[in-house]
């Protein structure tokens, strides 16, 4: 089996997940590399070889002859790359969000079909050992039928992550409920087998509005910034980015549309980094302890009424794995590449995606608006059938 020929656009805070498709004699290579840093371009040869091509310009990228590209750019951007590729019928892989708005989202769903181009999104977390976990036992009954879903995320490097580069700026990200929350608002619907249909939020910038140390202009990268050992407490950061504008802690409440209530806490000033969903139904519940391989555990609770136990019922070991998110990370680019040879039905969803961003979007209007309730609106019923279906007509 020929390598597939990569195409890769952005090498910033997610060039690892380049760097895991990159699998000369395996299946795939990295051939074309697109990144407005020059910087970026010495990077890639040092990586993918000195014979990778190197450019500023997407449309030179897509004309490379790639068999699929990888669009790893800062989120304001996936919509004007998401339709040139797609407007080319190049099979895209597009970083989570889909895109900032519902409309650029619905948008590149049109688009996707209309050209019948191959789109998938990387929400890794579906791959995630102990959200596997999990969506295995409620898809085996061991908790009945769901009814609710809780997910506290304690953001313990926010303020490295998501304070000193565009992230800080709403008009690049619409908010961190949406940007951050994606992924956790995806893992909610994944596991309670529904979408958000109404959402009221409240959040606030309470602790990194206060810092003063910003930035003179934007411009430096992870590496100058991200010292987790250091920087602590959270109002001693220093550089955080010229404009900060984006929430850092934040609350919101869903009814989805199969009548499943679920809520999402978010901070980014906590001391620790992990996520903690618990998921009830009608005979049981079950709860993550610790989110990556090694050092994580779900627990079950259905053997009946009780006071305090923290060990409960079952317990499922998560095993260590190698590779970004758990292990997650490479089990993504496996059915990616999949996917761009065969086609059909993937555990991650471009409708599912869309659902993510809209909640996030509807939340964040609902936080900066008083609270107030907000309907989600569905996607067309047609492109929902159209991506159930393995993106292929009837």
């Amino acid at each position: 089996m020929d390598d597939l020929r990569l195409g890769v656009a952005g090498l910033g805070l997610r060039a690892s997940i380049a760097l895991e498709a990159h699998r000369p004699g395996e299946g795939a290579r990295v051939t074309a590399i697109c990144d407005t840093d020059p910087a970026r371009h010495e990077w890639a040869r040092e990586k993918f070889g000195a014979e990778v091509a190197v450019t500023a310009d997407f449309a030179e990228l897509l004309a490379s002859g790639i068999d699929a590209v990888l669009i790893l750019t800062p989120d304001d951007t996936h919509r004007a790359l998401g339709e040139l590729a797609l407007a080319a019928g190049v099979p895209t892989f597009m970083e989570k969000p889909l895109a900032i708005t519902v409309e650029d989202t619905d948008a590149l769903l049109t688009l996707a079909r209309k050209h019948a181009a191959k789109l998938y999104v990387g929400h890794n977390m579906r791959h995630m050992p102990v959200v596997r976990a999990m969506r295995d036992i409620i898809q085996n009954g061991e908790i009945g039928e769901v009814q609710a879903v809780w997910c506290r995320h304690f953001v313990g490097h926010g303020g490295d992550f998501y304070y000193k580069d565009w992230h800080a700026d709403r008009r690049r990200t619409t908010g961190l409920l949406l940007q951050k929350g994606a992924h956790d608002i995806d893992v909610i619907h994944w596991l309670a087998g529904g979408a958000t249909r109404e959402v009221t939020a409240m959040g606030e910038l309470k602790v990194y509005g206060r810092v003063t140390d910003r930035q003179e202009v934007e411009g430096t990268k992870r590496e100058d910034w991200y010292r987790p050992e250091t920087n602590w407490p959270p109002l001693s950061q220093k550089g955080l980015h010229p404009v900060v504008d984006v929430e850092d802690v934040s609350m919101m409440l869903m009814r989805l549309d199969n009548g499943v209530h679920a809520s999402y806490q978010q901070c980014h000033f906590t001391p620790d980094y992990w996520r903690n969903y618990t998921v009830i139904g009608t005979e049981g519940r079950v709860e993550n302890f610790g989110d990556t391989g090694g050092d994580a555990v779900v627990r079950v609770w259905n053997k009946g009424r009780r006071n305090y136990d923290g060990t409960g019922d079952k317990q499922v070991e998560i095993p260590r794995s190698t590779g970004g998110h758990g292990g997650a990370d490479t089990l993504l680019i496996d059915e990616f590449l999949r996917f761009v040879r065969e086609g059909g039905v993937t555990d991650t969803s471009p409708v599912a995606a869309r659902d993510s961003v809209a909640a996030g979007v509807y939340a964040t209007l609902s936080l900066r608006n008083g609270a107030a309730p907000q309907t989600v609106p569905p996607v067309e019923a047609d492109l929902a059938a159209y991506f159930a279906r393995g993106q292929r007509e009837v």
